[in-house]
């Protein structure tokens, strides 16, 4: 195992100077295109929303699918939408290159018909498939975000990149969308954040917890992330805290991670924790993010996406990646020694992306028989 070039988010000046970043805003052209769809590189922009009512949205414009990075320009769209009624759609639509078109100086994303724009402070998303049409507007209550760089590096050049920029952390949703003709409104709260790298996830990353939610005051995204075992299995932990939209704590160094309440998933054979909390601060002075399953809204392998030869050669090479997005509720305490503070609690989703083989380690000690 060589552990010597572990995964880390690129936070050198001279990072910042080769990105043509600053360290302290974010600018618009961030969010435009980032890659150009040529084979070995992977792009997407990603909105989630919590609606009234209970509703959960969730919309993915994609370069590709994102297990695959080598194929060229394959432009997709994924839907999630669960209504508090019980009905549930899941969507994968793939289209043609020409479908496909995007800007660099800010986000604007068209496939086929269904468009995603927006300039960090105002989004408008178009989506229509099938029987479903959605349009919604997302209108930033928090200013745009990254981990230092947002790009993560591996490798001892550093030339394997993933990159992440929560554009906005915080938003309100207005609009509405429409099932079988009948229209309903779309009111809530959302994020969006867009993703970009130029190596296939699977050879740089082992697995991923990342979560978004809102309490009371508080809004917070939190990740760890996992390298693969080539870097050791080093862990990259992303923690960002902002109450009345604005940020109060994100530096990952003080962040403390512990997985809980572990078993296999039956589905996909992955470990899950039903319990993930982030510990940030000291014992003076400390918040603890607490994020509690109570159900499944996802469990699918990559493979079950695949087809033909590349399903047989996923098989054969074991690659067995997974997806998993839970809903529960997410709690945000706030400690002064042995003095709780604050506490707030309200729904979350969140999500687990598995890119390795199950690993044994000391928040899963022994595999049990699946359920």
């Amino acid at each position: 195992m060589n552990a010597r070039h572990k995964g880390r988010f690129a936070n050198r000046d001279e990072d910042y100077q080769r990105l043509g970043i600053s360290r302290d805003d974010v600018a618009t052209w961030e969010d435009g295109a980032r890659t150009d769809g040529r084979r070995g590189t992977y792009e997407w922009w990603h909105f989630d929303a919590h609606l009234e009512g209970g509703a959960k949205l969730v919309v993915t414009f994609l370069t590709k699918d994102f297990s695959a990075p080598d194929k060229p320009l394959s432009p997709m769209i994924r839907l999630n939408l669960d209504l508090p009624d019980g009905r549930s759609f899941r969507v994968i639509r793939a289209y043609r290159a020409e479908d496909y078109s995007s800007r660099r100086d800010g986000a604007d994303v068209r496939i086929g018909r269904n468009t995603f724009t927006g300039d960090l402070d105002h989004y408008e998303i178009h989506v229509e498939i099938d029987d479903l049409q959605i349009d919604v507007t997302l209108d930033a209550e928090i200013r745009p975000w990254r981990p230092h760089t947002g790009c993560l590096v591996f490798d001892e050049v550093r030339d394997l990149e993933f990159s992440w920029l929560p554009a906005v952390p915080l938003g309100t949703v207005g609009g509405s969308y429409e099932i079988d003709g009948v229209r309903h409104a779309a009111i809530g709260v959302g994020h969006h954040d867009h993703n970009w790298g130029n190596v296939g996830m699977e050879s740089i990353i082992n697995d991923w917890y990342r979560a978004t939610g809102q309490a009371g005051p508080y809004t917070v995204i939190a990740s760890y992330i996992t390298s693969h075992g080539k870097y050791g299995y080093e862990p990259v932990p992303v923690f960002m805290l902002a109450k009345d939209g604005e940020i109060v704590a994100d530096d990952a160094s003080l962040t403390r991670f512990r997985a809980s309440k572990a078993y296999f998933d039956a589905r996909t054979g992955k470990p899950v924790a039903a319990v993930t909390t982030y510990f940030h601060g000291d014992y003076a002075d400390r918040y603890v993010v607490a994020f509690t399953k109570s159900r499944d809204l996802v469990a699918d392998t990559f493979i079950e996406r695949m087809k033909g030869l590349r399903r047989l050669t996923a098989r054969l090479k074991q690659r067995d990646g997974a997806y998993h997005r839970f809903v529960g509720d997410v709690t945000v305490e706030r400690w002064q020694g042995t003095t709780l503070v604050e506490k707030f609690a309200n729904e979350a989703s969140w999500e687990l992306m598995y890119f390795g083989q199950p690993r044994i380690d000391e928040w899963a000690p022994v595999r049990p028989k699946l359920r």
